[in-house]
């Protein structure tokens, strides 16, 4: 069974910084696509940022310039760098593996921003 583990979630004041991992276990990481999606109270989840096998990468609008996703095959783990937080990105923040339109989730990483 695959196996998403998400942590680096935490408390943060606006302007600042964090660092969120996923380890994935029990899946041939180096193909596949891996995502970050993300949850705010009453509202939908929305796609944050993917990257595909090949390195290719994607972010909504929200978060161009200031987010940014890498992934380490090596250590079978997706990074979510986040610069310059804002309020408007607190949200739980899950890990994703979509492989030929089959997605997998973790159990979500909170992030919390002060203003």
């Amino acid at each position: 069974q695959v196996q998403l583990v998400e942590s680096g979630g935490g408390l943060v004041q606006a302007g600042g910084s964090l660092r969120l991992s996923c380890a994935a276990s029990r899946i041939i990481f180096s193909i596949g696509t891996m995502g970050w999606y993300r949850q705010a109270p009453g509202k939908q989840r929305e796609a944050v940022a993917a990257i595909t096998s090949g390195g290719s990468t994607n972010y909504v609008d929200s978060v161009k310039g200031r987010f940014t996703i890498s992934r380490d095959n090596a250590k079978n783990t997706v990074y979510l760098q986040m610069n310059n937080l804002k309020p408007e990105d607190t949200a739980v923040y899950y890990c994703n593996y979509n492989i030929a339109a089959v997605y997998y989730w973790g159990q979500g990483t909170q992030v919390t921003v002060s203003s």
